[in-house]
């Protein structure tokens, strides 16, 4: 059973129906429930013996049956060589060489831990296993759709937006939002409505996974297939921690997407009464909150993302900066136990910060590309991330995913060729 919509939304601590028009501060998708007092004691799990080197452990639910006449894809291949460096092929906890012991109470069954600045990971356990990333993989479907969509434009919600499955923001039919207004919704409050919306002008559900998972090979994400828009499971679901930090690395260079992240309250609108319900009432807007509690609890944080469904368990995406270092943290695979996944993750993240820069494991930034006609490969290198004020970035700034990395050639035919050519997203050979 999947964390789903009820109709509510959380106000001062409380939940109420969306048809009685309370207004306040809301949050749209409510924390799973703690675990029960009789669970067993909590050990960080073993991934030891590599258990999901080619798929993620087996589904609790039906999510993954595939409609009927279809059969579910197969794995994505693991590559021949670990992406990102040798060390990074290993499947339990990596560190470099001199790090202090790893801090306690860390439920996930995979993580990475890497600077954003530099694209060095620092630290891992299991970055290379498949995991399904419930809604993290939102981060996709929002570089897709910064990338497509205009910011201003007004779309008119539908009922198939209000009633889609899962964690929503609260969209209603006929209520008119902006495409930024969506965003806000999608990544502030994982609305699974703002994920349909969205989705529906990229060409409907399945051309936005077509250019999910497109981005996705084009970033070097190669543990990474996604099923649906807005990270329900699905056949094939699959991603890891080493992607995830690969596509929030991304993410975190495109100043709208880091402004979403960082914002912490912004106004939604509401949407008018059903016509055909006599006793319907118009529902009124509502002030929106940020539900990622790093935001609010960790000195420096510039925000991230949650993720749960039943077959995924926790994720998570969390980045920060302190004295001119900016870390990001990923959780996959993990519980809510004996500390929520954002408390996980500001632990991971104190702990980057008391390592030295020069202590690192592999990389995110070896971004190549060879081409076709030739046996050159070429590197791009890192982008520097600027300071996230407590504002966000400048309103209205657009970052194209598409041109972030423009691709270097070593020869001047492979330069004139690349001039001549339309500028592409680097890809990472590894």
């Amino acid at each position: 059973m999947k964390w789903t919509r009820a109709c509510a939304v959380v106000v001062a601590g409380t939940l109420f129906s969306g048809i009685g028009g309370v207004s306040g501060i809301a949050g749209a998708q409510p924390a799973p429930p703690p675990p029960p007092a009789t669970s067993a004691p909590f050990t960080t799990p073993n991934t030891d013996s590599c258990p999901f080197t080619i798929r993620p452990a087996p589904a609790v639910d039906l999510s993954e049956v595939p409609a009927p006449g279809t059969t579910a894809p197969a794995p994505m291949p693991v590559p021949s060589d670990p992406v990102g460096g040798d060390q990074l092929g290993g499947c339990g906890v990596i560190l470099p060489a001199g790090a202090p012991p790893l801090p306690a109470d860390i439920a996930a069954s995979g993580w990475v831990l890497a600077d954003a600045n530099t694209g060095e990971v620092l630290a891992a356990k299991d970055p290379h296993g498949r995991y399904r990333p419930a809604s993290t993989i939102k981060m996709l479907l929002a570089l897709v759709a910064l990338d497509e969509l205009n910011l201003d434009t007004v779309i008119t919600g539908t009922t198939e937006d209000a009633n889609a499955e899962g964690s929503a923001v609260g969209i209603g039919k006929d209520g008119t939002y902006t495409n930024r207004q969506l965003m806000q919704g999608l990544v502030m409050a994982s609305g699974n409505d703002a994920a349909h919306a969205l989705a529906r002008q990229l060409g409907g559900d399945a051309a936005a996974v077509k250019k999910m998972n497109a981005l996705a090979a084009d970033l070097g994400a190669l543990d990474t297939r996604t099923a649906t828009p807005s990270g329900l499971d699905g056949p094939g679901m699959s991603s890891s921690p080493y992607d995830l930090a690969v596509i929030f690395h991304t993410a975190l260079q495109n100043p709208t997407f880091a402004e979403l992240i960082h914002t912490e309250t912004v106004e939604f609108p509401g949407f008018p009464k059903d016509p055909t319900i006599p006793e319907d009432q118009d529902r009124p807007g509502f002030t929106l909150a940020n539900d990622n509690q790093l935001l609010y609890n960790y000195d420096g944080a510039m925000g991230g993302k949650t993720g749960f469904t039943d077959d995924a368990r926790h994720t998570y995406v969390g980045a920060a900066q302190r004295n001119g270092r900016t870390l990001l943290i990923t959780l996959m695979g993990g519980e809510a136990k004996p500390i929520r996944p954002w408390e996980q993750a500001a632990r991971l993240l104190d702990f980057g910060f008391s390592l030295s820069p020069a202590m690192t494991v592999g990389t995110l930034t070896d971004l190549t590309s060879t081409d076709e006609k030739s046996d050159v490969t070429t590197t791009t290198a890192p982008v520097p991330l600027g300071e996230v004020s407590a504002a966000g970035a400048t309103p209205g700034s657009e970052f194209s995913t598409t041109a972030r990395a423009a691709i270097i050639g070593s020869g001047a035919a492979v330069v004139l060729g690349l001039i001549v050519g339309a500028v592409v997203l680097s890809r990472r050979r590894r």
